[in-house]
Order: C-alpha cells, then sequence, then structure tokens
C-alpha cells in the first residue's frame, strides 16, 4: 500500500492541536536513520487504518519525493471522536527482521466433521498470533484451515502452519488455545406424558376455591328451615 507524507518542522503540544485543526495527524518516523516529524491528511489516513493490510504489511511511503519502505508502529485515537491523533512508522529494509502480530485468518470450519455431523460449535479464541521474519518475507496474515476438527478438538499455537521463513513466536512454554470445539447446548424438551401429568394435577387445584366457596351456599339454605321450626313452637 502506498501512501503520502509530508515532512512537519513545527514541535510541541501547541503546534500538534493547531495541525490536528486543520486536519493533519503529527507522526514521526524512525529507524534506519535520523527520526523525521511527518504529517499526513486525516481523512486518507482514517480510512487507510480500517484497512487489515495497513497495519500487518509493509508500506511505501512517499516523503519529499522520495519513497520509503515502513512499517505501522503504533497509533492512538481520541477517547470519543473519530480522531486520530498521532501515529509512529518504522523504516525497514530487506535486511530488517521483524517480530509483529498478525491477523488468522480461518476457514473451511463449515466442513469439518465437527459441524457437519457433530453439529458443534467452532469458537476462534485468538484473531492475531505473533511473528518474527524479514520484513521482505511479512505476510498479510496467516491462513488456518479447519475443515478437519473433530469434535472436543483444540488448535493451538503450535498447530499453526506459517509461510516460508516466518516463525510463529511462542513464549517460554506456553502454548495457548487458537480454537476450540465445544458441544452445542441442548435444551430440554418436556414430554407429552409429563405434560398430561401436570395438567391432571392442576385441576384438583383449581377445583379447590369451588369446593370452599360451596360451605356457605349450604349454610344458607338451611338458615331459613331452622327459621320455620321456632315459627311452629310459638304457634
Amino acid at each position: 500500500m502506498k501512501f503520502v507524507a509530508f515532512e512537519r518542522t513545527q514541535q510541541g503540544s501547541g503546534a500538534s492541536r493547531r495541525l490536528r485543526n486543520t486536519g493533519k495527524v503529527p507522526g514521526i518516523v524512525y529507524g534506519g536513520g535520523e527520526p523525521r516529524t511527518i504529517e499526513l491528511d486525516h481523512n486518507a489516513l482514517f480510512h487507510a487504518l480500517k484497512k487489515e493490510a495497513f497495519h500487518s504489511s509493509v508500506l511505501e511511503m512517499e516523503l519529499a519525493g522520495n519513497a520509503q519502505k515502513v512499517l505501522l508502529r503504533d497509533f492512538q485515537m481520541h477517547p470519543w471522536k473519530q480522531q486520530v491523533m498521532h501515529i509512529d512508522f518504522q523504516r525497514v529494509d530487506d535486511t530488517t527482521r521483524l517480530r509483529v502480530k498478525v491477523p488468522l485468518h480461518y476457514a473451511g470450519e463449515e466442513n469439518s466433521p465437527a459441524v457437519k455431523t457433530d453439529k458443534c460449535l467452532i469458537n476462534h479464541v485468538a484473531n492475531e498470533v505473533e511473528i518474527e521474519c524479514l520484513a521482505t518475507q511479512l505476510p498479510e496474515f496467516i491462513a488456518v484451515d479447519l475443515s478437519q476438527l473433530v469434535k472436543s478438538q483444540s488448535l493451538h499455537v503450535s498447530d499453526i502452519v506459517p509461510p516460508s521463513g516466518v516463525r510463529v513466536v511462542k513464549h517460554g512454554t506456553q502454548n495457548p488455545v487458537i480454537v476450540a470445539v465445544t458441544l452445542p447446548k441442548v435444551e430440554e424438551e418436556v414430554a407429552p406424558a409429563d405434560a398430561a401429568a401436570a395438567g391432571g394435577a392442576a385441576a384438583p387445584a383449581a377445583g379447590a376455591p369451588a369446593a370452599a366457596g360451596a360451605a356457605p351456599a349450604a349454610a344458607k339454605t338451611k338458615a331459613p328451615a331452622a327459621k320455620d321450626k321456632d315459627d311452629k313452637k310459638k304457634k
């Protein structure tokens, strides 16, 4: 990828603030010579940062009419605005050895026995990995084939097959998981017999208030009969 940068003469927080107000981004390029302060068009840089290749490939920077190979090393964003505050690049050449993180591109999981036969779920635990290589051998990404995954299997960093000349960096004896296969959650269904039993148990409960309510009605019918007997005795 190519981009254009311009030399920046003024430095300091005040100069950087004025630069941002004009739609520019302050930056620096270092390595392979004297560091140089630069400025870039904000909108062009903002859209370039959305591209994966801008983060993980050697870039061609045009500065003062000269083309230089650089690598994006860092950038800072505003805490809440969609604004790039500062950016750093490193000069590289054919002999520069790099240690950077590159994205992992997964493919083939829909054809794996774990998904097709056992209806398992594939979890991408890691989306990038650290590698070491020459600048000329830096890949934009590393492809990981998941078509052979089976139930309850996991892939680790040691299972990654990098391109020629690229070494996957492992820290000590750590071999973290990058992909895990898990069984799907099974929801319990109520059987028809259980549903019928639940309905039968609910019927007496529903009739209970009616039986309790019948007692006052019986009492009311008996009350007039008792009153008639008292009237006959008085006569």
